[in-house]
């Protein structure tokens, strides 16, 4: 399938196999949440695998990414610092993605402000106290050199908004329509909106492999950047291109 047919859609599939039909070296960016392997609630996805099968799984969508983006481009993931066998799920990713030849280029931490304290169990003798975590990473790699540059001159923040995102520390609340989309971990619009102006320029091709509900699809038309957008669910597909319909429809209004 040519690259044309996918710009623009969300296509309902497994990531794996939708990817390989990409050409390589054609997406502008890679911004995507995948699976945290929580044992969260999704439509269809089996979200509490075994360690080695969930990595294994998730190396091999890596690998497709890779592949995919442009020299120079930036392949980002939001994730959760799950601890998979005494080592953190973004500690596993990055080592991964330097092994294959990615250059880090920063690491974001998203602060949720969602903190409730654990319950005091009153006796501390043990030392072993429970950690909540309340923050998410936002890891970002190169392929090839980290300098992306294009002959536009454009100006989409202000010197007020480029001070407060060019930070690696979010301030950033949880979407507040996942029981409304009955999606259990939707990130908020500001997320992938703030990396697209900061990495993409206009026109760009984003990719999503796991678009759940359409978030990063609806930033990317909000900026005038075309999308690509993988779901396994048929359900959230449905919902995404909902989303969608209505953004252009109130676009069109004004």
């Amino acid at each position: 399938m040519e690259l044309e047919k996918f710009i623009n859609k969300i296509i309902n599939g497994d990531c794996l196999e939708v990817l390989k039909a990409i050409p390589d070296c054609s997406i502008d960016a890679v911004i995507t949440s995948p699976p945290y392997n929580m044992g969260r609630d999704y439509d269809v996805y089996n979200d509490n695998r075994d360690f080695d099968e969930y990595f294994n799984w998730l190396f091999q969508v890596l690998d497709e990414l890779v592949r995919v983006l442009n020299q120079n481009r930036r392949l980002i993931i939001n994730i959760q610092p799950v601890i998979s066998k005494k080592i953190p799920t973004h500690h596993i990713i990055s080592n991964y993605l330097l092994k294959k030849g990615l250059q880090f280029y920063t690491e974001i931490i998203w602060y949720k402000n969602n903190y409730k304290c654990v319950p005091f169990l009153g006796s501390q003798k043990h030392k072993s106290p429970y950690i909540k975590s309340n923050i998410e990473y936002i890891l970002v790699f190169t392929k090839g050199d980290d300098k992306y540059i294009k002959d536009i001159d454009i100006l989409e923040m202000s010197e007020f908004e480029y001070a407060k995102i060019t930070t690696t520390f979010w301030n950033i609340n949880p979407d507040t329509e996942m029981k409304k989309l009955k999606h259990p971990a939707k990130f908020p619009l500001e997320i992938p909106e703030r990396l697209i102006k900061l990495f993409t320029y206009p026109d760009d091709i984003i990719l999503d492999p796991f678009i759940g509900t359409g978030t990063t699809a609806l930033a990317c038309l909000k900026l005038k950047r075309r999308f690509i957008g993988i779901e396994l669910s048929r359900n959230y597909c449905e919902t995404a291109n909902k989303l969608i319909e209505n953004f252009i429809k109130q676009k069109s209004l004004f």
